[in-house]
């Protein structure tokens, strides 16, 4: 029997066709201009060799607990079935509430999972963790936790600013020069949270440059702007992007070219941030000379860059990859306020925008309609984690550190459960995560395939994977919203997160509490009624559910004008004044000068990294590393797809390398190379190209960990996880967000026969 299905995923929209209940194809819609091909790694990865058939139970941890957890990752696994794999959770979770609290469990669900509104991993856990009491939680994102925590002591509030800028049209029809630190990657616009229903970028920015808007793209990927954009390309030394706003806004205001007026009517602070500016605090003015040193930029084309973002009517675009550094507050904090010199926030087309291009939503006119979510409950638990301090929480419990002008205690964790993302491949320095992991007596992972998260774990519950399942997909303010009809048989015992923690709340006796009485197509009919409430809050009527879940698809009708962010404010910051002490743009936060943080202190500043190409460590570890996001997978999933596995150079991950770099070093195409520096070494196939500046390296993150003694290096990844060599520390004591993209290494030729790659190979099952 054949049949065709529609569903919606984080990449795209795909008609499913289904033969005899094996999916045979995956194929973008037809009204998606711009596909990703990301879709095609749904087929074969269904039931690949790496997926999960049934609850497994680590071996050491079946016959002696906790007390074998230094074996974690190292052991094989037996297969048990259902009702004894949630009696062993259920008794564990028990356990440890008893003896220790719920403060003791971290309930880890980071990632971007399903696009399901009902099967969303994040919901469902933390739901069915409320509901025995709490846990241990953590606060912002990988993605620029940095910028979360900045800007709302700057400008108000960061989540509003940075999924709706200024629109597109908006761009289209009255920008003249579009200037874009750290790039707009079409790449990373494949994907949307919540799902893609048709790509928008790629149109939106050709239609820009028709129109004329000059792109600029200031950062060490010349890539990182699509060629038919032309852009001009300025490559300095990575984290050097606020060194480069300090000699621009410099420029502004020895040649009088700043907005005095702006300044002064909406905005506190400037004249502290003047006097470092013009050096009279440190004897340093940060002039174009001063930034032409540290980033390697010409002074001659900062200067003319300042001249022309004054004249024309310009967007500044800042990157979610900009916060991902050391000091990483400090591009957005000192971005805000050259924005706030040149005058033009507020203003049609121009200003300043958080990630355009960084997901397919951003600058994309869209409906103010709320969709449903399943409600988490409340946490009785008030410990928590900014969400890149894992490893010190696990390795230092109870100590003290500071977050946003708090402080506050590491809980001493006994049970970790994850559901919904891959710790082992967005956080940094994965040698020293695995040490840590190793501390918590129980690991519980809800996985859909063997990647590292679940080779790491005690126990391992099977999960569908969205095909499997019956869902509502669509983004909050999306375009559309999709029934998501199952399209096959889950394979093997898989079950949905929802199945699995109903099973393991009957046997702590809250399934009640946790199902509400409800099965599957119960909470998805709940949700739809819920997206109808909120849809007529915006005189928005949907169709019943029954018209909806035949035809398979609502299509919002898209705001009739051009959004233009922070213009209330432009027109009158009295009546509509932002949420900061001031009510105004903050270039000196009172708030943020009260912490007394060196490392973030009263305005923007030009803080040098511990690691850059600037520093002492760069005779010993001479290449920056840059880890971007792929272009063939969505962070770490889909890795084993056949879309992730094309892009491999010498079975590994592919690394860029600049021509005078790899002459430097004797290499060519397709060699493999070791990566290392004192954090861990990794090897990885090279690509040498021109689009990648001189002394900088470039590797995608996502690609699945693949640990090993081998040779005279230990604990090296065979397949090129970038992340063994990516610093863990935090951005500054406020933010407390990743480091990644301040990371030094060296590089060889690897002149012996390279390990085989075993990241795709399950472990050894009893």
């Amino acid at each position: 029997m054949r049949k065709t299905t529609r569903t919606i995923t984080h990449w795209g929209t795909y008609d499913i066709e289904v033969i005899d209940d094996t999916v045979a194809s995956a194929r973008p819609v037809a009204d998606d201009l711009d596909p990703s091909p990301i879709g095609e790694s749904l087929v074969n990865t269904l039931n690949d060799a790496c997926r999960i058939t049934q609850p497994m139970v680590r071996a050491g941890y079946l016959e002696e607990g906790g007390r074998s957890r230094e074996r974690r990752g190292m052991e094989p696994f037996v297969a048990v079935s259902w009702d004894k794999a949630e009696q062993l959770v259920a008794n564990e979770l028990d356990r440890v509430r008893k003896e220790h609290g719920n403060e003791a469990i971290f309930g880890g669900s980071y990632g971007w999972a399903s696009a399901g509104r009902f099967h969303h991993a994040q919901s469902q856990i933390h739901r069915f963790l409320n509901c025995i009491g709490g846990y241990t939680r953590s606060v912002d994102t990988y993605s620029l936790a940095a910028a979360e925590v900045i800007l709302p002591h700057v400008i108000g509030q960061s989540w509003a600013y940075i999924t709706a800028p200024t629109s597109w049209p908006s761009v289209i029809r009255n920008a003249e020069l579009f200037v874009a630190f750290g790039g707009i990657p079409l790449k990373n616009a494949q994907i949307s949270s919540g799902g893609v229903r048709r790509h928008t970028q790629r149109e939106y920015m050709k239609e820009a440059k028709n129109a004329a808007v000059e792109f600029v793209n200031i950062g060490p990927l010349k890539g990182d702007t699509p060629e038919f954009l032309n852009a001009q390309w300025l490559a300095p030394r990575p984290n050097t992007d606020v060194a480069i706003m300090l000699g621009i806004a410099h420029t502004l205001v020895v040649e009088n070219l700043y907005n005095r007026e702006f300044i002064d009517k909406y905005s506190v602070g400037f004249e502290p941030f003047l006097k470092y500016l013009k050096g009279d605090t440190d004897e340093q003015p940060k002039d174009a000379d001063w930034a032409a040193a540290i980033s390697g930029i010409d002074a001659v084309a900062i200067r003319e860059l300042a001249r022309k973002m004054a004249a024309k009517r310009t967007m500044i675009s800042l990157s979610w990859s900009l916060s991902r550094q050391e000091h990483g507050e400090q591009p957005y904090w000192m971005g805000v306020t050259l924005a706030a010199m040149l005058g033009q926030l507020g203003l049609p087309g121009c200003g300043i925008g958080f990630g355009y291009s960084a997901e397919n939503k951003i600058g994309t006119p869209e409906a103010d309609v709320r969709l449903g979510s399943v409600p988490a409950g409340d946490n009785k638990v008030s410990a928590f984690i900014p969400v890149a301090r894992i490893a010190d929480m696990l390795l230092h419990p109870g100590e003290e550190f500071q977050y946003n002008g708090g402080s506050y205690i590491y809980p001493d964790i006994e049970l970790v459960y994850w559901a919904g993302g891959n710790p082992f491949h967005h956080h940094q320095d994965l040698n020293r995560l695995r040490r840590a992991w190793r501390k918590p007596s129980t690991v519980i992972c809800n996985e859909i395939w063997w990647n590292s998260t679940a080779k790491h774990a005690d126990i391992v519950l099977p999960c569908t994977s969205p095909l499997e399942r019956n869902d509502i997909g669509g983004a909050s303010g999306g375009t559309a919203l999709l029934a998501m009809h199952q399209a096959c048989t889950p394979t093997g015992q898989a079950k949905s997160d929802f199945d699995i923690f109903s099973g393991i709340s009957a046997k702590l006796g809250t399934e009640q509490t946790f199902t509400a009485g409800l099965d599957e197509m119960g909470w998805i009919r709940k949700l739809y009624r819920l997206t109808q409430e909120f849809a007529k809050e915006q005189a928005v009527e949907l169709p019943s559910f029954e018209d909806f879940w035949s035809t398979g698809e609502f299509e919002f009708t898209p705001p009739a004008s051009h959004h233009c962010m922070m213009s209330d404010f432009r027109k009158s910051p009295e009546d509509d004044p932002l949420n900061t002490p001031s009510g105004k743009i903050e270039i000196f936060s009172s708030t943020i000068d009260s912490y007394g943080y060196l490392d973030c202190p009263g305005h923007p500043v030009w803080i040098p990294p511990t690691e850059w190409l600037g520093n002492k460590i760069a005779d010993k570890f001479p290449y920056h590393l840059t880890s971007n996001q792929p272009t063939t997978r969505l962070h770490s999933q889909l890795d084993n797809g056949v879309t992730s596995q094309k892009s491999k150079v010498a079975s590994r991950e592919p690394l860029m390398i600049h021509p005078g770099d790899a002459a430097k070093k004797g290499l060519s195409n397709g060699d493999v190379v070791r990566v290392f520096n004192a954090r861990g070494a990794l090897l990885a196939g090279v690509v040498v190209s021109e689009n990648v500046r001189q002394g900088v390296l470039q590797m995608a993150t996502g690609a699945w960990w693949d640990p090993a003694e081998w040779g005279e290096t230990r604990e090296i990844c065979k397949h090129g996880n970038v992340n063994v060599l990516t610093m863990d520390k935090g951005t500054s004591q406020l933010a407390q967000g990743p480091s990644a993209l301040s990371c030094l290494v060296d590089i060889e030729r690897l002149e012996t026969t390279p390990p085989e790659v075993s990241a795709y190979r399950p472990p050894e099952i009893f």
